[in-house]
């Protein structure tokens, strides 16, 4: 299975249908709230190429972007691929 991060805020309601999707396709995550913490921020947004908005996603250190990304990837059928650990 593949290893997601998934950086988010409190009050978020896309970091909350990013997470629904990935626990309606099994996935296990990993969650890192950056409300409270600038330079976590920071860290999310230099590793995500500059965006500053939540949820920003990783899937296997990849930068697959935020919630409406991540349902494209599944629109696609892309989604699943990742998911499962392919390249």
């Amino acid at each position: 299975m593949a290893e997601i991060e998934i950086y988010t805020t409190d009050v978020c309601p896309y970091c909350d249908r990013a997470k629904k999707l990935l626990v309606k396709k099994g996935a296990a995550y990993t969650e890192i709230n950056v409300s409270s913490d600038d330079g976590l921020r920071q860290f999310m947004t230099n590793r995500a190429g500059g965006r500053r908005s939540v949820p920003q996603i990783f899937i296997n250190g990849t930068h697959v972007g935020g919630c409406d990304d991540l349902y494209d990837l599944d629109r696609a059928g892309k989604l699943d691929p990742l998911l499962a650990g392919a390249p």
